[in-house]
């Protein structure tokens, strides 16, 4: 299978590189010296994996090979742009999301008629250089089918990934998967942007009256609610998964973390925002979660 990755951060790297094993593997970059830095020096992964693959990058969609799957890694900040960078190309292609929060694949459809996949994953990494990608979390990529596409596309690509030495499985329906991290990063990625602290044991912590872990449970009960109004059965309990995530030997630097810390504009959007606007949708109350979507968006004004 010929791929492209759109977006050649963290974990876009993540895919490539490993695509890069089991079949052709394409890059589309913003710059066109991170293009020329990966078709000259290849991508280097190290952590879990250790390897360096060959790519093909280019800063432009015209100047690649037509793929059978494109996989669109950026951030929810650059979606709009990355979804305009291959509009009018590789008709044929399947394009698969893998943003945080929901509503990527309204932001693909606009910008062409793909058949879609919806995908979430919960692998992370460290950039390193343009050509180095360090794999941190292992954890799988969650894919289901967006509107008419045949589930068994979905299992071709899940199995592709697993091939390549990823972790991925296809479900029948996406949206169990991707609420539970809807509702896990919501809680987290606020949280962190606002404290400051890593995804730590903090976190998890409910002994004493101060402990965190108290917000975290009940905006993680919060998010629930909202879920079950809309008749969401959640494929994980986000709580569960928070505390899983805080015992893991070592904290993580949530993206939302990163990006404050960088003074740069985050995801709250279409994460802890889109959460906020299905309560509404729902006329299900969720005063936490909107204090906390405020209160990063005043944050995100303090330096904007």
């Amino acid at each position: 299978m010929r791929t492209c990755v759109v977006g050649a951060g963290a974990i876009g790297s993540l895919y490539a590189a490993h695509l890069a094993r089991v079949g052709e593997s394409l890059v589309l970059t913003r710059r066109p010296d991170h293009a020329a830095a990966l078709n000259a020096e290849g991508l280097q992964v190290s952590g879990r994996h250790e390897f360096v693959a060959r790519v093909t990058a280019a800063a432009d969609a015209a100047a690649l090979p037509e793929p059978e799957l494109v996989i669109v890694a950026t951030k929810t900040t650059g979606l709009e742009d990355a979804a305009a960078a291959i509009e009018g190309q590789w008709p044929a292609a399947m394009v698969m999301t893998v943003q945080n929060g929901l509503g990527a694949e309204d932001v693909v459809r606009r910008h062409g008629g793909w058949q879609l996949v919806s995908g979430v994953t919960f692998m992370s990494g460290t950039k390193h250089s343009d050509t180095h990608v360090e794999y941190i979390l292992d954890t799988p990529t969650w894919l289901g089918p967006w509107d008419s596409t045949p589930p068994a596309e979905v299992e071709k690509i899940a199995s592709v990934l697993v091939q390549s030495g990823l972790k991925a499985e296809a479900l029948p329906d996406l949206r169990p998967a991707q609420w539970s991290k809807l509702i896990f990063n919501a809680t987290v990625n606020a949280v962190a942007a606002l404290t400051g602290l890593p995804h730590d044991w903090h976190f998890a912590a409910e002994d004493g009256r101060s402990e965190l872990g108290h917000l975290v449970h009940d905006l993680v009960d919060e998010g629930k609610r909202v879920a079950a109004a809309a008749g969401v059965a959640l494929h994980d309990d986000p709580w569960e998964m928070n505390v899983l995530a805080t015992k893991r030997g070592s904290a993580h630097y949530p993206s939302m973390l990163e990006d404050v810390e960088a003074r740069r504009a985050t995801e709250i959007d279409l994460i802890t925002g889109a959460l906020v606007r299905e309560a509404e949708r729902h006329g299900v109350a969720a005063p936490l979660h909107t204090a906390m979507y405020r209160l990063v968006k005043a944050k995100e004004a303090s330096y904007t």
